[in-house]
Parts: structure tokens; sequence; C-alpha cells
């Protein structure tokens, strides 16, 4: 499990990862990119993110933080580059 914050206005950059994982939003608002089309999040949402999904999270004016869980046993590999 992974802790991130984006500030207001910023986003993660877009990018895929060979295995799925869960994103609990914890503070905050703003849009995640799934399947082609960026959707609203906020607090309380859980977002599933499949395997080789291109995705990417954009803050709202009040930033976001959310938790990314990895449920694999392997090692996944060094972060992703600018998160």
């Amino acid at each position: 499990m992974r802790s991130f914050r984006v500030e207001a206005g910023g986003h993660s950059p877009r990018h895929a990862h060979d295995y799925e994982h869960e994103v609990f939003i914890v503070d905050g608002s703003g849009e995640v990119l799934l399947d082609g089309e960026y959707r609203s999040i906020r607090a309380g949402d859980v977002v599933y993110v499949p395997a080789d999904e291109e995705h990417q999270f954009r803050a709202g004016a009040s930033g976001l933080r959310f938790l990314c869980l990895v449920p694999v046993t392997r090692n996944c590999g060094d972060a992703t580059p600018g998160s």
C-alpha cells in the first residue's frame, strides 16, 4: 500500500501497470482517467484500476489524497516517475 498526495490543480502522469490496483480516495476531490474518459472522484470513493489500463489522477481545487493498494505478492517494481 502506498499513500499519494496530488496538490491542487496537479496530476499524476498517465501510465499503466501489469497488475490491478485499488485506490481509496481519502481526502479532496478530482478526476480519474479510466476507459479513456475522466470521471469525478471525491473522499470516500474507491476506484478499481484493472491491469494494463492507462490511468491518471487529477486533483481539484482542494488537492487529492489517496491510498493505492496492490493485491499481489510479487515485486511491483519501482514507483511511477512523477508520483
